[in-house]
């Protein structure tokens, strides 16, 4: 996929500031520890929660128990935020990633994801590919899935701007 096109969005940026480049939005995706997931209840409501993912092959990744509440929610509903950055009002990146999640059932696919996993956190999350999803501890399952964006929000702190990227 070529480099998305960052659009600033002055009504919500510094005067004469410029759009977040991608290699540093994909550079912030691909290292964050920790992100936020927020899924949509049967009902309409809002479910948020912490989470590890990995961005590989232009897409985010992440992996929950099939009997979590965001697994419910994906069954009725796959749109989804994953949100990463810092929570200091005058530095730092903020992302959020807008769009479907789709589970990956793919072996070849979770094996590299699997391979993803170890190496970003040195070792710390093992998993291990099945023909469903992730293996790990005693035999705990968890399904995969990858969200493909369909528009990603960057917000720069001092100074402040807001970039948009989309993927339509």
């Amino acid at each position: 996929m070529p480099d998305p096109i960052p659009t600033l969005d002055s009504r919500f940026s510094d005067p004469d500031t410029q759009a977040t480049p991608w290699p540093t939005t994909r550079e912030t995706l691909e290292n964050a520890q920790l992100f936020w997931i927020t899924t949509v209840r049967a009902n309409g409501h809002p479910h948020v929660t912490p989470l590890v993912a990995v961005w590989l092959d232009d897409a985010l990744h992440f992996c929950t128990g099939p009997a979590e509440q965001k697994a419910h929610n994906l069954t009725t509903n796959p749109h989804v935020v994953l949100t990463t950055g810092c929570n200091t009002w005058n530095t730092g990146l903020d992302v959020m990633v807008e769009g479907k999640a789709h589970r990956i059932t793919d072996r070849p696919t979770l094996e590299r994801l699997a391979t993803a996993w170890a190496t970003k956190w040195d070792g710390q999350w093992q998993f291990q590919a099945t023909d469903t999803g992730f293996s790990h501890e005693a035999s705990a399952t968890a399904l995969v899935f990858a969200v493909h964006p369909t528009r990603i929000l960057t917000f720069t702190k001092s100074p402040y701007t807001q970039t948009t990227y989309n993927f339509d």
